[in-house]
């Protein structure tokens, strides 16, 4: 954690949320003399990270979010990050072939750029993404199928991992619940990880699309090691030092 006491309030958020979802649970105290802030200033972080349904307050600190979310809570939060990243991404996505998009809000955010590449043809294994692509100009969404994980409006399972090995794509972009420059991208849900190593199997590059405060964090099921990942798209300057460990692994936007 940085210790500057003039440090940006964005990055110092970040930080506070990777303490928090790294330990579970952080004492404001505990955060104003690791940070070298005043407690007034981590109690302000705080409420606004809980406004963002980022963490939950508790007196005297904060809780880590634990479990899915559904996707109309999750596409609320960050979006000038979310928005930030797809701007990235859609310079990545090929004139023609299939692209497969996960079931994050993150990646939902690219939707609106794939009206101008109407020759795609996507497969996604979310209902809520689905039903926005389908809506698209000379578009053909793909919805893979499977159980139904009620929480997050995604399809997993058996089904939804075949469905999703069936076709080759040229990208498949993808996000996390965390990123860890030493174990790469988790899931909260080991079901979610496996359809989403299905959709890269037969993917030429995976992209991977993650809002910085996401960063320097580990959930419960491994995704894929950084080496893994193709390009790392943040809403942060590439040049930022919080992505500074993960330079060697993986290229960055």
């Amino acid at each position: 954690m940085a210790t500057n006491s003039t440090i940006r309030g964005e990055e110092r958020r970040t930080s506070i949320l990777a303490a928090v979802n790294r330990e579970g649970a952080a004492q404001i105290d505990a955060l104003a003399a690791e940070l070298g802030v005043s407690e007034m200033t981590v109690r302000r972080d705080l409420d606004d990270l809980e406004a963002e349904g980022l963490l939950r307050r508790v007196r005297g600190g904060a809780l880590s979010v634990d479990g899915p979310r559904p996707f109309r809570e999750r596409r609320t939060v960050r979006t000038r990050a979310k928005q930030a990243i797809a701007a990235k991404a859609a310079a990545l996505l090929p004139a023609s072939g299939a692209i497969a998009m996960d079931a994050s809000s993150t990646v939902a955010a690219l939707a609106p750029s794939l009206n101008a590449h109407s020759n795609l043809m996507i497969a996604t294994n979310s209902w809520d993404n689905f039903s926005v692509l389908r809506a698209g100009q000379g578009l053909t969404p793909v919805l893979v199928g499977g159980e139904l994980e009620a929480e997050t409006g995604s399809f997993v399972g058996k089904v939804a991992c075949e469905a999703a090995e069936s076709m080759l794509y040229q990208r498949f972009f993808t996000s996390a619940s965390a990123v860890d420059a030493m174990h790469g991208s988790s899931e909260i849900s080991l079901a979610e990880s496996q359809v989403k190593r299905c959709f890269a199997r037969n993917s030429r590059q995976i992209i991977l699309c993650i809002d910085s405060s996401k960063l320097d964090a580990m959930s419960a099921s491994v995704t894929f090691t950084l080496p893994e990942v193709h390009v790392l798209i943040t809403e942060l300057d590439p040049s930022d030092r919080r992505l500074d460990r993960y330079r060697e692994s993986v290229e960055i936007r």
